[in-house]
């Protein structure tokens, strides 16, 4: 009976010593994972299936968009939409230039959608909202088109695409 009394004392000092993580304490850190990957892909799936309405060659490329808007600390719905208006979502576009959105007005060409997106991106990161504090396409238009309708288009865009999204469409999780 003592060596019990002291064995039952023994382990309790180690358990207390060493806490184990609980299934809740590792499942709310993987709800965090979840709800940001789900979020994710969520807005890649509904970018694709909007691009995908207007037959546009980029929606093979929404993946690039979002991760790029991720990386730039931009609205993940901005330089698709900027395609929209400059090019009808890549449709419309110099010969073998990759240039949707009227780069160089147009004279520029890119290696490829993903090398054209990538680009466009950290340029409105670093030259627009860095540099003049142009986040969104009411400021950035100021600088980056002489239309000046073009950043209500773009906004136009951005809601369209953000509204294609089904109201019913829930994020779910798998704990």
């Amino acid at each position: 009976m003592r060596n019990y009394i002291v064995f039952t004392i023994l382990f309790s000092l180690i358990v207390l010593a060493f806490p184990q993580k609980t299934y809740s304490d590792s499942a709310q850190i993987n709800l965090k994972v979840d709800y940001v990957d789900l979020e994710k892909a969520r807005r890649i799936r509904v970018l694709e299936n909007f691009l995908n309405k207007y037959n546009s060659p980029l929606a093979a490329y929404t993946s690039v968009f979002v991760d790029e808007a991720y990386s730039n600390n931009l609205d993940w719905r901005l330089v698709a939409s900027i395609a929209g208006v400059e090019s009808t979502f890549g449709k419309t576009i110099p010969a073998n230039s990759y240039n949707g959105w009227g780069w160089n007005n147009g004279k520029y060409s890119f290696e490829s959608w993903e090398d054209a997106i990538s680009t466009i991106s950290e340029s409105l990161n670093v030259k627009y909202a860095q540099k003049w504090g142009a986040k969104d396409p009411y400021q950035i238009g100021k600088y980056y088109a002489a239309s000046p309708t073009w950043a209500s288009r773009v906004t136009y865009f951005m809601e369209k695409i953000e509204k294609s999204s089904p109201e019913t469409e829930k994020l779910t999780f798998n704990l």
